[in-house]
């Protein structure tokens, strides 16, 4: 291939199992934008123009392989009538939980999207990116899976309760919720995304024994990924999932983001020929890394994942945080040009 291939064919090449001219780096930069363009992120989030600016300044001063127009995950809290806190420096939080009590369930109603203004912004965004980008470059959608939204709308505690102790309503909870999420997955497709990430950290073995996945998250996403019309990918959240990997892979997946705490060379053997490996390098540690930390990262990463195509270079939560500097994303991509090339290219 070309070294001057378009960011989508080297990415659909390393999907495929294929080796393009280097290795797909994916940086999840969601909140950097607003930070280039001198804006706070709480406005910055409320204007899709603003979005699609910032998206395409960073494509722009870093020459990585994707964008998105995902804001915060609290955005779809707000659908049902949460609240969210914004900060300064770093992603907004949810407010307090909309289901105080387990039977507050039975009376919950599915979203409107068009009347939740955060998740029209990511919708609008993506549109106005697809009109500028159009196949050049990859557009990243995002949904909670949801298995994993609840963790939002009634707090972790009474969430694992109603997971153990109510399963009618378990499955009422899960019901209503694929099918908003089903709808704002599609209507991120229909605005111009490319594919759709499937955020779902309380999957990770990190969070439940994989008995529990088996009878919970696996069968909910099954169910919502099949009605997902575009390539979806799952993301653990830098969890664990090795002890679920043969599971993830029936699922009708593309890829899975993948955490630190487990070897990229494992995770090759273990599910490296039917999916395609994204991740893994350190957000929590990148904002202080030095160009040898990078060089060291990113060179290893590579090593491990990349041969034979089917990986993606990214960090491991599935957003940098904003404190990494920039010039910790420039060392990275010119580790990804030294290190990721690969050989007759």
């Amino acid at each position: 291939m070309s070294r001057g291939i378009s960011s989508m064919d080297r990415t659909m090449a390393a999907i495929r199992h294929e080796q393009p001219d280097r290795v797909p780096a994916f940086l999840n930069l969601t909140m950097h934008g607003a930070k280039a363009l001198g804006v706070p992120l709480k406005r910055y989030f409320s204007d899709p123009e603003l979005v699609c600016k910032g998206q395409l300044l960073m494509l722009e001063r870093f020459g990585a392989d994707s964008c998105t127009a995902f804001t915060y995950s609290s955005a779809e809290h707000e659908a049902f009538g949460g609240h969210t806190y914004f900060y300064e420096d770093g992603p907004p939080n949810s407010g307090r939980p909309i289901i105080e009590n387990i039977e507050d369930i039975d009376h919950l109603k599915e979203p409107d999207i068009d009347s939740t203004r955060s998740l029209m912004v990511t919708i609008e965004a993506t549109r106005l990116l697809k009109d500028r980008l159009g196949e050049e470059v990859p557009i990243l959608g995002l949904i909670i899976s949801p298995f994993s939204l609840p963790v939002m709308q009634m707090g972790f505690d009474r969430y694992f309760e109603l997971m153990y102790k109510d399963r009618s309503r378990f499955d009422a909870l899960m019901r209503l919720n694929t099918d908003f999420e089903v709808e704002l997955a599609n209507r991120q497709l229909e605005a111009g995304a490319t594919a759709i990430v499937y955020f779902d950290p309380v999957s990770s073995t990190t969070i439940i024994p994989r008995e529990k996945f088996l009878e919970t998250g696996f069968k909910v996403a099954e169910r919502c990924i099949s009605r997902i019309k575009g390539p979806t990918a799952i993301h653990f959240a830098s969890g664990r999932f090795l002890g679920i990997a043969d599971k993830v892979a029936e699922l009708n997946v593309i890829g899975v983001g993948v955490g630190v705490e487990e070897d990229l060379a494992e995770i090759k053997r273990k599910i490296g020929d039917r999916l395609t490996i994204i991740g893994n390098l350190n957000g929590v540690e990148m904002p202080s890394w030095s160009e040898e930390d990078v060089d060291i990262n990113v060179k290893e990463a590579i090593e491990k994942a990349a041969p034979g195509g089917g990986f993606i270079l990214s960090d491991n939560h599935g957003e940098i945080p904003y404190q990494v500097p920039d010039k910790v994303l420039h060392d990275i991509m010119s580790a990804v040009e030294r290190y990721g090339r690969y050989s007759g290219t």
